[in-house]
């Protein structure tokens, strides 16, 4: 058992890392035309799979990762791995809701503006690119930890 919930974990963050990465790679890619329609489909594209595969993947790896970590006589909080690994998860998941999510539903809206501004939208996507590099620079460290597993 504890070996399918390790699998289905490693499903999970390759799901949730791969969805981010792509989202600051399509949109990075639709500002380039400066085409605010492009921009708006875009964002609506990552907003789509942001329900798809990121919020499922934070599902699944919380509980796939509990349950590895219960099947491994592994105490979360005591073993420095797993906790540092979860703390950089939540600050992954902070970011998101408090400020990713936040933005990516004000970009695509800017973007169908009668008066788009491109200046405007740029300034406005730098901060989610910004916040986003954040919600997956953080599970990218913590994947690292949990992979290294160092004595923290």
């Amino acid at each position: 058992m504890y070996l399918l919930l390790k699998l289905l974990h490693i499903t999970a963050v390759v799901m949730f890392l791969g969805n981010i990465t792509t989202g600051l790679f399509w949109h990075r890619l639709a500002a380039r035309t400066r085409d605010p329609g492009l921009l708006a489909h875009t964002m609506d594209g990552i907003i789509r799979s942001d329900r798809l595969f990121t919020i499922p993947g934070v599902i699944i790896i919380v509980i796939t990762g509990v349950l590895a970590a219960i099947y491994g006589n592994l105490p979360l909080l005591r073993t420095g791995w797993i906790a540092w690994a979860l703390v950089l998860f939540i600050v992954s998941g902070l970011a998101f809701m408090l400020r990713v999510a936040p933005l990516q539903r004000q970009l695509p809206n800017m973007a169908r503006a009668s008066d788009f501004e491109y200046t405007w939208y740029h300034a406005l996507a730098l901060r989610w690119e910004g916040w986003g590099s954040l919600a997956l620079l953080t599970p990218v460290a913590a994947m690292v930890i949990m992979v290294l597993k160092p004595g923290l």
